[in-house]
């Protein structure tokens, strides 16, 4: 019998270290090479979403691991251990951030073994479209998990909600919080983990990273990073999905309380070589929900994978 991953160590075998962005932020990334057992496939780039941090994904990385991948990821400029004096709070575009993962890709592809394939979680699902629309990572596959293709600001229209953010951010109040942070040490709104996951041990997992590593916790975006990220959304036009060529996996929910539903399948439509897989009632953190949905999602991942990055 396999024995249970620990979510809550630093895995053997893998390995962190220091890459330096062309402005000069410094990013911790992660290597995991594929070990015994299945033969290597290649290299899997995990790109998080807002907020989180390599650790939140070590459970999902094993997963891919054990499939043969050499696993890398990394903690976007601002989060986790790449919060370079300041906290992932605000941030007035997106556009280093897709800086950022085209020369981190740019890397991987001189280093590790090919084919690369991207795996995005909300923001990091967004970044990497973006990435592939502007025609700056060509990897052999990508997958986005729940990405962040538009906010759901229900019951806010989209408009609204955009028109809003870049209101309160052009007015003075650029940096500051959407919503009031709960103080360390208060307990934070049960809504939260409501939208995130059913799975009350891998909700559990993050607060206990938070508690060994508080910068981790970088609190609620400011009125400019809202105001970047509807910008952003609002680039990803129909033209320009249309030239993406390559394969892309899209999964979400249809009861997500953080991104538009809509906005994927809209998307998905769009993109030449596109599929689709909605689920009917999840939490946000598809690959941190209850083991059911959890592990059906990593099963639609491999299955694409094997399809458009086999050996």
């Amino acid at each position: 019998m396999t024995a249970a991953f620990d979510r809550r160590a630093h895995p053997d075998g893998a390995a962190f270290s220091e890459w330096v962005a062309a402005d000069g932020w410094k990013l911790r990334r992660f290597h995991w090479p594929a070990g015994a057992g299945p033969a290597a496939r290649g290299t899997l780039l995990f790109a998080g979403g807002r907020g989180d941090f390599i650790e939140k994904y070590l459970e999902a990385m094993a997963h891919w691991r054990g499939r043969g991948w050499s696993v890398a990821g990394f903690d976007w400029r601002g989060q986790g251990a790449s919060r370079g004096g300041s906290a992932g709070a605000h941030l007035d575009s997106l556009d280093p951030l897709v800086d950022d993962l085209t020369a981190i890709v740019d890397d991987l592809e001189a280093e590790r073994p090919a084919p690369v394939v991207l795996v995005g979680h909300s923001m990091g699902g967004h970044v990497a479209l973006r990435a592939l629309v502007e025609q700056r990572v060509r990897p052999a596959a990508a997958v986005l998990v729940a990405p962040m293709l538009m906010i759901n600001a229900a019951p806010l229209p989209p408009w609204a909600a955009s028109w809003t953010a870049s209101l309160l951010a052009n007015f003075g109040w650029r940096r500051q919080p959407v919503w009031r942070t709960p103080p360390p040490g208060s307990s934070l709104p049960a809504s939260r983990q409501a939208f995130l996951t059913s799975c009350p041990e891998r909700y559990a997992d993050e607060l206990w990273w938070w508690e060994r590593e508080p910068g981790f916790n970088v609190g609620a975006p400011s009125w400019g990073w809202l105001d970047a990220a509807f910008r952003s959304c609002a680039g990803l036009t129909g033209e320009r999905l249309r030239t993406v060529e390559t394969p892309i996996l899209l999964l979400g929910t249809e009861t997500d309380r953080l991104v538009s539903a809509a906005a994927i399948r809209r998307v998905a439509a769009a993109l030449p070589r596109a599929r689709l897989r909605m689920f009917e009632n999840a939490g946000h953190e598809l690959l941190r929900e209850a083991d059911p949905v959890r592990l059906e999602a990593l099963a639609e991942i491999g299955a694409f994978l094997d399809e458009f990055a086999g050996t």
